[in-house]
């Protein structure tokens, strides 16, 4: 615990402790604000994304919290034109949870709890696509078993060989093909001189 009580001395704020805990909790926001958005900037943060930060950071508990209550917080904070909120408007959506998830504690711990859930989480990628292996795909795609032509496209460990497996390759060296002394001119009339 020394850690926390460090950072909200260096801060030199006057909201106390919890300032050191914002730094947290502002950065998690940011990291599921971007998530699956190539233009976002991290300061407004989708509808989408708001639910995925519920559930991987537990908010939502089934019980208490469900995606339902979490959508309706979102409807209720977000301006009415607006289809994002902004940290400001995250942290009023979280003081509504708290409420909801921790009913028996004071509005105060609850938001400290709810800050904590949530506190240097980032989106949880595992998990997101599932691949069953079954037999029929396992045995469409065993380079082992190709014949033909397509047996040319991979190499003994089954890695594929890109452009020299897909075309053929022009031999523009003057040899015949097969030929085997190929390229052993220039050496030989280098040492006849």
């Amino acid at each position: 615990k020394p850690a926390k009580r460090l950072s909200s001395d260096s801060t030199n704020s006057h909201e106390g402790a919890t300032a050191g805990e914002l730094s947290a909790l502002e950065e998690a926001f940011r990291k599921f604000a971007v998530h699956g958005d190539t233009r976002a900037t991290g300061k407004e943060m989708h509808g989408k994304n708001w639910s995925k930060l519920c559930k991987d950071c537990h908010v939502i508990d089934g019980k208490n919290v469900t995606t339902t209550d979490v959508d309706i917080v979102f409807s209720k904070i977000k301006g009415k034109s607006c289809r994002t909120i902004t940290f400001e408007q995250f942290k009023e959506a979280l003081q509504e949870l708290s409420k909801k998830r921790f009913k028996g504690k004071s509005d105060e711990e609850a938001l400290q709890e709810i800050y904590k859930l949530i506190e240097g989480k980032g989106p949880e990628l595992f998990g997101v696509t599932k691949t069953v292996a079954s037999p029929t795909v396992t045995r469409l795609t065993d380079t082992s078993k190709f014949t033909g032509s397509h047996k040319e496209r991979f190499d003994s460990s089954g890695k594929g060989k890109g452009k020299a497996g897909r075309e053929d390759l022009v031999d523009n060296s003057g040899y015949v093909s097969g030929y085997k002394h190929a390229g052993t001119y220039d050496h030989k009339v280098q040492g006849n001189k």
